[in-house]
């Protein structure tokens, strides 16, 4: 977007998705403000375009629904940044319901208290028939079975990917940030523990710091720094379990039904909330044969970015091992890492499992094809940390695009001003054995 590539630079963030863009923004706004620089000084690098990664095909749900307090705390965070501009985000902040088994109850009750001491706006309902009475309120088509326990977020909602994207992009460069795309990494001059310049095709960039913000291309730049691909992680008994691979990668699985985006409106005639479904009743398909017996999950919402009724299912591993699996091409354009068959049944099934005017409707879903794959850490949950003396790594574990907020809080770390809202994702957790805590949802990221 730029001329020539600088050959120094005081700031290099590599990767222009939702993390670089919102570091290098918030960077920018806050070196002026504290009078030690201005936008100038920070240069973004991202080797195709803006969101040419994962958060360029998110289905950018925007939520605070997390079983871990710090999770909940960050994303409170995150949601106030999405709300601070919302037509420049495109965001929607239609809220975010959460319904669960009885499994899952205990967990969603803890969800709701945690979020009333944070002073998060939710309403809670728990027990079969009042679950039943709240959803039929909204939709006169509801039908699911078994949901004992629902959580009502009143902010939250979703934005567009690109469009999101596009409005960080121009702030951060009315703030004087430089975004270079087209430009791809190829090495770090790594010397006395600290990166010391930056190998790109367009030429060497000497830095004084380096955020690595390069989502499912994290692994890469993690081994450019010089920094283990496996390590030890403490158990909750207090064993250290050495060898332990730092990344795995999963396929996130995501389509559209191809209806009229209106078609999901709320007896009202409003757009209503994004809908997440965790449930363990059976799952069965439009000719009535099991789909499956396991806890399954979906989550959806009406979206005219997309074209009607876009959401997604529970992530699939890729059981190759994480220096195995090739990013590039990345997305929709690689063909063994978009979604099959088996996530097109499970999730127009349940679709149809919570509406009566979705049974009939699988041959709608669309046949462009979707899904791309996350690089994830060894708990599922972000690590924000310097890793080198001037190398700072967000490692978001594909929660990424609804997190917005982090990049202002990295900007501060990057000040030398250390945030207590990240310190729960230091890298050393791992060996200290200070993990999140893990709910019952089937989902990896809850």
């Amino acid at each position: 977007m730029y001329g020539s590539l600088p050959t120094e630079v005081r700031y290099l963030i590599v990767g222009a998705g939702i993390h670089g863009l919102s570091t290098a923004w918030h960077l920018a706004q806050s070196l002026r403000a504290s009078g030690q620089g201005d936008g100038s000084e920070v240069v973004v690098l991202d080797k195709t375009a803006i969101g040419a990664g994962a958060s360029g095909i998110a289905c950018g749900v925007i939520r605070n629904n997390y079983f871990q307090p710090a999770m909940r705390r960050l994303m409170a965070h995150s949601v106030d940044v999405w709300e601070s501009d919302p037509q420049a985000f495109a965001y929607h902040p239609v809220g975010y319901l959460q319904l669960g088994p009885e499994a899952m109850r205990a967990d969603v009750a803890s969800i709701y208290a945690q979020q009333q001491e944070i002073g998060y706006p939710s309403t809670y309902v728990e027990g079969e028939a009042a679950c039943t009475t709240y959803m039929q309120d909204m939709f006169d088509d509801w039908q699911a079975q078994g949901v004992t326990c629902l959580l009502h977020e009143h902010r939250g909602g979703y934005a567009h990917n690109l469009a999101a994207l596009q409005g960080l992009a121009a702030k951060a460069e009315a703030a004087g940030v430089r975004i270079h795309t087209g430009v791809r990494v190829t090495g770090l001059d790594v010397t006395g523990g600290a990166v010391r310049s930056v190998h790109t095709d367009q030429g060497e960039v000497a830095c004084e710091q380096v955020v690595v913000a390069a989502g499912p291309w994290t692994r890469d730049l993690w081994t450019m720094l010089g920094l283990p691909d496996r390590i030890g992680i403490r158990g909750a008994d207090g064993t250290l379990h050495d060898d332990q691979p730092m990344w795995s990668y999963w396929l996130v699985q995501e389509g559209t039904l191809e209806v009229d985006p209106g078609s999901l409106a709320d007896r009202a005639g409003n757009r209503p909330p994004v809908v997440h479904l965790d449930t363990d009743a059976p799952l069965y398909d439009e000719a009535g044969e099991l789909v499956t017996a396991e806890p399954w999950g979906i989550y959806y919402k009406p979206d005219t970015n997309f074209g009607g009724i876009q959401g997604g299912g529970m992530p699939r591993r890729i059981e190759a091992p994480a220096d195995r699996v090739a990013v590039d091409p990345y997305g929709p354009e690689k063909s063994e890492y978009v979604v099959d068959a088996g996530f097109r049944r499970l999730w127009t099934a349940g679709l149809a499992h919570c509406h009566g005017r979705f049974v009939g409707a699988a041959h709608r879903l669309s046949d462009n094809p979707s899904g791309g794959i996350g690089c994830f850490t060894p708990d599922s949950f972000p690590v924000f940390d310097r890793m080198l003396d001037n190398a700072y790594v967000i490692a978001d574990s594909n929660h990424g695009y609804k997190m917005i907020g982090v990049g202002a809080l990295v900007a501060q770390e990057l000040l030398g001003e250390e945030q207590e809202l990240l310190a729960p994702f230091r890298f050393a957790r791992y060996e200290r054995g200070e993990l999140h805590p893990t709910s019952n949802s089937p989902f990896p990221w809850s």
